[in-house]
């Protein structure tokens, strides 16, 4: 349950910045509604991952979720840079979040 729930806390900090993006983008007031939304459930999905898992296991995985997540949303949906080395390192934020939840006990 504490895989998912940091599973979770990861998309929701995806859907943040991605709703962050938008309010920048277009200044609706319920872009910041999604961002603070997002956010909080993020954190208290992360907060209960946490009971379980190592918190610097359980922070390295919810950020790399966040920084792929969101560069590969920037790709898809916002025509940000699609580079081979760009693809390359979020390839290893990828790898190292499996990795760590392969390697940890909890």
């Amino acid at each position: 349950m504490a895989w998912i729930m940091l599973l979770v806390a990861g998309v929701f900090e995806v859907g943040g910045v991605i709703a962050l993006n938008e309010y920048k983008q277009h200044k609706h007031w319920y872009g910041a509604v999604g961002v603070l939304s997002c956010m909080i459930i993020s954190i208290g999905a992360l907060s209960i991952a946490l009971q379980t898992i190592p918190m610097g296991t359980g922070y390295a995985i919810w950020t790399g979720i966040g920084a792929a997540g969101a560069t590969i949303v920037g790709m898809l949906a916002y025509d940000e840079s699609k580079d081979l080395r760009r693809l390359l390192f979020i390839s290893l934020i990828v790898l190292s979040v499996i990795g760590l939840k392969l390697t940890t006990v909890g």
